[in-house]
């Protein structure tokens, strides 16, 4: 790519504001989410505000991630903004809960095109020894997004209305805008494209009945044995053989199937699964444990995950800036095994006479082992891909890492809810009726439901007990995810990041066509 040197600190900080804004509109909405309800109404079906923006991203992740690498990042990324801000605005202006929930899926189609490239270009911009910095300076993003996205929701719809949650991203949106599109120089790729159609539309039809499979099995008329829930996740594997089929006979194929030959590039996408899963189990039930121990509003947790996520926002600067001094493995090596200790001691040393510190002690740990991989994995593969598949490795990071999510929450979810009831029979004078009724015990944390529900104090305590120990079993759980990808990790091999040469501005070998250096070593 063929950047202007005295704009790159223009084109960063277009990316930065970009970035942000994807990764922050996450998180953001969470706190506001209870407001919305009151005024919006669709309390059935708010959980789809959250899924329609994921699934939305997951599906155009890896097509705009390939369609960067054949026509340039620039026009897609510019377009992802759009879009972006185009969601936005239409989501501040949603009348009822259906509105919103397909203003937010477009929303997630813009979010899709936005984090792939990001990496992407930084990894076009700057040579071997600057990247690790910068990429730990991005990999930051996510965690600095988590820690504010849950307080700027609160404050916005506590002094402004909760539609500012969506218009703040506007005045952002368009600096990126304005910073890309002028700051920003690439070359044309004069190589002749083919779109691979065929492909595109099996991968997105084996994404939507999975991911709808996830979300919808288990909940009211969807069991996980019923025919409709076991019919979308056939769909899936059905849709995907047909893709892996399309792939391997495509001309220009959406995700090339050779890449995954590379052991350090399949390691890299095996270790973003298995960590999307081990954080959103900390994300998710982290604040409810908090919440029901201590007795908390929802108010007072938004922050309860910043302890974790600052740890996050430091080892992910760490990682990236150790990555040129070692192997990728090394530096992993260190990162899983911390995240191995952090998951042991959530889930065999906390329980409910474990202070609030010593929580927090386990959180930054939790963080710790995390951020590295929200830099280095980003390093690794992409720098065991020739410059042409660029797009699609990194689009792959973030669909990998958000399937791992969407898993985690499905499985951990019926982990806890399983082991909640098992729990809730062993309470003195339960009634068995009222207990199949709080399912996974979430809703316990709503005093207003304690007091529709009848409970005295006791059987409160009794239940919200019960909930903290349904917590640790999915901690237990979870310390298989660091446990499995402690293996991938070793699988990573010797290679580590290639300096470029003297002088160089840009990537090393960068022409289309030409591998790098590290192509061959990984």
């Amino acid at each position: 790519m063929d950047v202007n040197k005295s704009n790159t600190k223009l084109v960063v900080t277009g990316l930065l504001l970009g970035l942000f804004m994807a990764a922050l509109d996450q998180t953001i909405v969470s706190t506001a989410m209870t407001t919305i309800i009151k005024k919006l109404g669709g309390l059935e079906s708010f959980i789809w505000v959250y899924s329609a923006y994921m699934i939305a991203m997951v599906v155009s992740t890896p097509i705009f991630g390939k369609l960067s690498d054949m026509y340039g990042r620039k026009r897609f990324f510019l377009m992802g903004l759009i879009l972006f801000l185009l969601g936005s605005i239409l989501c501040g202006t949603a009348q009822n809960m259906d509105q919103l929930i397909i203003y937010r899926a477009i929303q997630g189609i813009g979010g899709g095109a936005l984090m792939p490239i990001v990496f992407t270009i930084i990894f076009d911009l700057f040579p071997g020894e600057k990247r690790g910095k910068m990429m730990g300076l991005f990999g930051a993003v996510f965690g600095v997004s988590s820690v504010f996205g849950p307080i700027m929701g609160g404050a916005i719809t506590d002094y402004m209305s909760w539609r500012w949650i969506f218009y703040i991203n506007v005045p952002i949106g368009l600096l990126s805008i304005y910073f890309i599109s002028t700051a920003y120089r690439e070359s044309k790729n004069t190589r002749k494209q083919v779109i691979d159609w065929a492909g595109a539309i099996l991968l997105t039809g084996a994404i939507l009945c999975l991911m709808f499979g996830l979300e919808l099995g288990g909940s009211e008329g969807w069991a996980w044995d019923s025919a409709k829930t076991i019919s979308l996740f056939a769909g899936s594997v059905l849709l995907l053989g047909l893709f892996l089929w399309a792939e391997s006979v495509a001309k220009d194929p959406i995700i090339k199937l050779g890449l995954f030959r590379k052991r350090l590039f399949t390691s890299s996408m095996a270790i973003s699964l298995l960590y999307g899963g081990v954080m959103i189990a900390g994300a998710t039930y982290i604040p409810i444990f908090i919440q029901g121990v201590f007795h908390k509003t929802a108010t007072e947790t938004s922050t309860v995950l910043t302890p974790m996520m600052l740890g996050v926002v430091l080892s992910s600067q760490i990682g990236g800036r150790v990555a040129s001094l070692f192997r990728y493995r090394d530096v992993m090596l260190v990162s899983v095994i911390t995240l191995l200790v952090g998951s042991c001691l959530l889930g065999f040393v906390m329980d409910t006479e474990t202070s609030r510190l010593v929580i927090t002690l386990f959180m930054v740990v939790i963080g710790l082992g995390m951020g590295v991989s929200f830099s280095l994995l980003n390093i690794s593969t992409l720098g065991s891909v020739p410059p042409q598949y660029k797009g699609s490795a990194s689009s792959l990071i973030t669909f990998f890492r958000t399937i791992g999510s969407a898993l985690g929450v499905t499985v951990f979810g019926t982990l806890q809810k399983h082991q909640f009831q098992q729990g809730v029979q062993e309470i003195p004078n339960m009634n068995p009726d009222m207990a199949a009724q709080i399912k996974g015990g979430q809703a316990l944390l709503d005093p207003t439901v304690q007091e529709k529900m009848g409970l005295s104090a006791d059987i409160v305590n009794g239940l919200l007990a019960k909930l903290a120990d349904s917590i640790t079993y999915v901690f237990q759980w979870s310390v298989l995810l660091p446990a499995l990808a402690f293996v991938f990790v070793l699988l990573m091999g010797s290679a580590r990041m290639e300096k470029a040469a003297p002088g160089r501005q840009g990537a090393p070998d960068d022409k289309p066509g030409k591998p790098e250096p590290s192509y061959n070593r990984g």
